[in-house]
């Protein structure tokens, strides 16, 4: 076992999740190999060329993480840690909301406008894996079509994407979304709070509210707040000072103040350090793919090491 590869502990919690050897004959090349070969290259951020060897093909390992981040394979296997620790009660839910830009590496740009393939060929084959995964069918990975569809765009950072994500009390993340480097924070808050879904490990609804959520001035819009309260999901956000100033010059249209409760803000730095953990992985830290499916699937596998570890 090289450093950085899946322990025999994290292989056990993970094995009986993957997808079978494919429907029309042949075999997967082995899971435990090429997944540390796709974390290999995530931890570090090199070209998929340059792999070493001992976790075979470059081509498989690539094409394995470009099939899996199509069609909801890594997203299924975080999902499936992520119920385990709710049946445990190992999710803190009192949440807090960021987002972090990552700068796109030049050889990110470039992508064709057309909305990217399938990633199967005729027969339902990729290269030398047969058959799908059959986790998740899917006719087209999500996103495609020009810079702003692949979650590129031009901000201070320069050539940037934007990681909008949701974190839970014990500093992991619970779900997150991609949009280019100059999108607001604010507008965000309500795409990124409907994909918290953890399902039950028994009978049930899967859980998509939290207890309380956390989050700085940039997401206290009125609109943000009334979909809260909408929800029935207690928050602590700062008001800005321009919105107390136009309250109060309001007089009683104005309405009440905002609640705000300053200890428990001091919370918010969860999301924080969760972004830190996460831009450990260099493949994170830096956008190298032209696809922003791919580049999704590389952030979630980064979340599901991060839900393993700790």
């Amino acid at each position: 076992m090289g450093r950085g590869d899946l322990t025999n502990a994290e292989w056990d919690r993970l094995e009986s999740f993957l997808p079978p050897g494919g429907a029309r004959g042949g075999r997967w090349s082995d899971h435990r190999r090429v997944i540390n070969g796709v974390l290999y290259r995530v931890r570090t951020g090199v070209q998929w060329r340059d792999l070493p060897e001992r976790f075979g093909p470059w081509e498989t390992v690539y094409k394995r993480h470009r099939r899996w981040s199509a069609d909801g394979t890594w997203q299924m296997l975080l999902s499936r840690i992520q119920v385990a620790e709710d049946a445990e009660g190992g999710i803190d839910w009192d949440v807090s909301v960021d987002s972090t830009a990552v700068r796109a590496h030049q050889h990110a740009a470039g992508a064709r406008k057309a909305r990217p393939r399938p990633p199967s060929l005729k027969g339902g084959q990729v290269g030398d894996e047969p058959g799908r995964s059959g986790t998740a069918e899917t006719d087209h990975p999500p996103g495609g079509g020009g810079q702003v569809g692949e979650c590129l765009g031009r901000s201070r950072g320069g050539f940037t994407t934007k990681i909008h994500l949701v974190a839970e009390g014990r500093c992991r993340p619970l779900a997150f979304v991609l949009t280019p480097g100059h999108y607001g924070d604010g507008p965000q808050l309500e795409r990124v709070l409907e994909q918290v879904l953890v399902p039950r490990a028994g009978v049930g609804r899967p859980r998509t509210r939290p207890d309380h959520v956390l989050a700085d001035k940039a997401y206290t819009s009125r609109k943000n707040r009334r979909y809260l309260r909408r929800r029935g999901i207690r928050h602590t956000i700062p008001e800005r000072l321009d919105q107390q100033r136009h309250r109060k010059n309001r007089g009683s249209r104005g309405g009440r103040p905002t609640g705000f409760d300053s200890e428990l803000y001091k919370k918010r730095n969860t999301v924080e350090r969760t972004i830190n953990r996460l831009k450990g992985f260099r493949a994170v830290a830096t956008r190298y793919e032209k696809r922003a499916y791919i580049y999704l699937g590389t952030v979630t596998l980064a979340a599901l090491m991060i839900w393993l570890r700790t």
